[in-house]
This record gives C-alpha cells, sequence and structure tokens, in this order.
C-alpha cells in the first residue's frame, strides 16, 4: 500500500508564553498544501528476525534510522498490536529543516497507513492520540484540515479556511535553522492582534496583520531568509512569510497572476 504525505504552513505563529516545563505556548494555524512525500509498506519476507526493512530515496534524510519518525510510528503500533515484519519505503520530497512538517506528516501517514493495512480499526481519536506521542504536531496530519492550533501546538480547533486556487511558492534555502535556538531568541508576548480573527480578514490583508514571531529572532542572523520574503514581495505575493521556525518561507499569489520565473524550490496552486 502506498500514500503521499503532505506538508504544511503556518500561517501566523505567535509565541504566546514560556511554561513551567520548559516549553512554549503558542498560537498558529496550521494550512496542509500539495507538497508530498510517498510512503509504501508491503511485506518483509525472509525477515531473519528483523521487524522491518527502511529503503529511504530522494532527498537525503539525516539521522539513524531507529530515530526517523515513520520507523517510530510503526514501532509504537507494533507495542500494541501483532504487526508483521514489513518493508518500509520512504521516498522524500519534502524538505527537512524546513518548517513544513515533513517527518511529522511521514509518522501521521504512516499510523493511518498500517492502521488500513492490517484492518486495526483505530478511530481517529486513537490515532491522533498516537501520532500525538510521536511529536506535538504530528496530530494535525490525522485529520489534514485548516487548524487553529494552540498550548505546544498540540490543542486543535478546526477553522473554516480555503485557499482553493491560489499559487503558492516555497522556497528553502540552503541554511539550517535550530529550532532550539530560535525559541530561546524570542520574548513570548500576547498578539497585538488575535490570530483566530485575523485570519478572518481578506488575505490582501494578511500582510499587516498576521505575523510569525520567530521572523524577529530568525531574519537577523540569516539574512537570506529575509531577503527571500522581501523579493516574494517584489514579485507579486499577496502574502509572504517563513513557516514555523524556518527555514522555508512561501508566497501566496492570486489566481490569475503568472509566477515569477526563476530559481524557486515548488510551485503548487492551493
Amino acid at each position: 500500500m502506498i500514500s503521499f504525505p503532505n506538508a504544511k504552513i503556518n500561517l501566523g505563529l505567535h509565541i504566546t508564553e514560556k511554561r513551567p516545563d520548559g516549553y512554549h505556548n503558542l498560537e498558529t494555524v496550521f494550512y496542509p498544501i500539495p507538497l508530498e512525500d510517498a510512503l509504501e509498506i508491503h511485506p518483509l519476507l525472509n525477515a531473519n528476525g528483523r521487524s522491518f526493512a527502511f529503503h529511504p530515496s530522494g532527498l537525503e534524510i539525516a539521522g539513524r534510522v531507529e530515530d526517523n519518525l515513520v520507523v517510530k510510528a510503526y514501532l509504537l503500533l507494533k507495542d500494541t498490536f501483532e504487526l508483521p515484519p514489513i518493508n518500509i519505503h520512504l521516498f522524500k520530497h519534502i524538505p527537512s529543516g524546513a518548517g513544513m512538517g515533513g517527518g511529522s506528516s511521514d509518522a501521521a501517514f504512516m499510523l493511518k497507513l498500517l492502521n488500513e493495512r492490517f484492518s486495526l480499526q483505530l478511530t481517529v481519536e486513537q490515532l491522533e492520540d498516537y501520532a500525538a506521542i510521536l511529536g506535538a504536531d504530528c496530530a494535525f496530519f490525522i485529520r489534514n484540515k485548516p487548524t487553529f492550533a494552540s498550548g505546544i501546538g498540540n490543542v486543535f480547533s478546526p477553522i473554516d479556511l480555503s485557499l482553493s486556487g491560489y499559487q503558492l511558492i516555497v522556497i528553502k534555502p540552503h541554511v539550517f535553522v535550530s529550532t532550539r535556538d530560535a525559541f530561546s531568541k524570542i520574548t513570548p508576548q500576547q498578539p497585538k492582534f488575535a490570530l483566530q480573527e485575523v485570519i478572518k480578514r481578506p488575505v490582501n490583508e494578511w500582510k499587516e496583520y498576521l505575523v510569525n514571531d520567530f521572523e524577529a529572532s530568525v531574519f537577523p542572523q540569516f539574512p537570506v531568509i529575509r531577503e527571500i520574503k522581501e523579493e516574494l514581495y517584489r514579485q507579486g505575493a499577496i502574502y509572504a512569510a517563513m513557516s514555523g521556525s524556518g527555514s522555508s518561507v512561501f508566497g501566496l499569489f492570486a489566481p490569475e497572476v503568472t509566477l515569477p520565473e526563476g530559481n524557486t524550490c515548488y510551485q503548487l496552486t492551493l
């Protein structure tokens, strides 16, 4: 069986307070976009004592195999259900370290794939619970619909939002932004404008009200990210912002606009 885990962008991101446990409370809107990996599973024959075999391809996947969220998702369910040994094929198209949730999406789609393939009969709510164990934003990709997220990015409320027809450019520069460092350089504060109200405004007003707090700490460290955002506006974007803690930047363009040519990473229609 095969599935296609998709990325997300953050529409606004406010860091509202630091918690006693060291984490930060935040507010953001997760919006799914049609930039996809490919994930396939099938039985592992002649396992020779192995639980799985992992076959990565596409963009480079850093780190140890056992630390990959797809593998962790399989092992998590294997602890509860008698899952047979499987081959896992993961083709990476969503760049890592981009603030687009590629790893989290892979994990959530793995849970859904295993649930369907082996008839585990897990409900959506149960899948969300398992996904939350793997990462704060993993559970978003279970329902995979526009969502207002709060808490540490793990408390979800559905929102009525459609960007259907808008064109999207996503650019991922060759820089790595440490999420830990980004948080360490930010001063939590209550937003000037409530995100749940701002998101209801027309898209052509978002530039003035919809803010990603991480930009204030990331742009001075990585001016190229700020320059990409500014260039997207020069090229006619209605709204542009960094996604998550970076390093990708996206620009929304009107349906009738001819997208600028050049060295862009991804051009999509929502």
